[in-house]
């Protein structure tokens, strides 16, 4: 089944080639890709990176933060946990300022459309992430945040100061992700018919899936190996290989995306 073009901004050729291969990779190969959904696929390809890169600079900072405060490159200028908070605000800011960006163009592509589709739907939390992605996400961060936590306990200074390092860094990662969700869930449908109705659907569940994915959880404990007791260390790699098994069976046993989409679509 084709379909018209909708009307929207212009696409290079390049985004529409990557529409097309999108589309069939969810079962809409029957669909035409449109400058519509490429130029929305296009801004969420290059805001997912941008997203990468600030989880990525948060690592770095947080390593740093721990290397040079505490015997690393420079143990005579250490960086504050103050100048550590204080950057974490600004990589905050920087995703705020990503996601209101993403919010304007779908809010200039929703502009060009002649008409909307004729029963819009808003997806709520349990169709966007759903129970098992949710619950997985807040296990992770929980279990992070608690052996993090657990090493407070320990009568060494050092460790007790890098694990301040590792809580900072762990609430900034899942606020820069509670924001990204509240966005997702936020954000208008921008949708003609129930074709782009359902693409709309797919993009959301994919990316809030795709914000599941611990990946600092996984990273930032390693700051604390090799200063850390024994007893920590292996639970720090019990927690690592527990939550990979976990993230591999939940993608492995729910259902893609697209049918996801589908039966969000079907129950309205």
């Amino acid at each position: 089944m084709t379909r018209e073009p909708l009307a929207g901004p212009p696409a290079r050729e390049a985004d529409l080639r990557l529409a097309d291969e999108w589309l069939a990779l969810h079962d809409l190969a029957g669909a035409r890709s449109t400058p519509l959904l490429a130029s929305r696929l296009a801004v969420r390809r290059r805001a997912r990176l941008a997203t990468y890169v600030i989880l990525a600079a948060l690592i770095i900072v947080s390593a740093l933060a721990a290397t040079s405060a505490f015997g690393g490159l420079q143990p005579h200028r250490p960086l504050p946990l103050l100048a550590l908070a204080a950057s974490v605000a600004g990589l905050l800011l920087a995703q705020s300022l990503l996601d209101r960006w993403v919010r304007r163009v779908d809010q200039r592509a929703g502009a060009t459309l002649s008409r909307r589709a004729a029963h819009p739907i808003q997806p709520g939390w349990r169709t966007v992430l759903g129970r098992p992605y949710a619950i997985f996400a807040v296990a992770t961060f929980a279990s992070a945040m608690v052996l993090a936590a657990s090493a407070l306990a320990v009568p060494e200074p050092t460790v007790r100061q890098l694990a301040v390092v590792v809580l900072i860094g762990l609430l900034g990662a899942t606020a820069i992700t509670a924001m990204q969700l509240r966005h997702l869930l936020s954000f208008p449908v921008v949708a003609e018919d129930a074709e782009s109705l359902t693409a709309d659907v797919i993009m959301r569940v994919e990316d809030a899936r795709e914000l599941t994915t611990p990946n600092v959880q996984w990273s930032l404990p390693v700051v604390l190996f090799g200063t850390a007791p024994g007893w920590w260390n292996a639970a720090a790699v019990a927690y690592l290989i527990l939550s990979l098994a976990a993230c591999v069976a939940l993608h492995a046993k729910t259902p893609s995306c697209a049918t996801v989409a589908r039966r969000a679509m079907s129950a309205r």
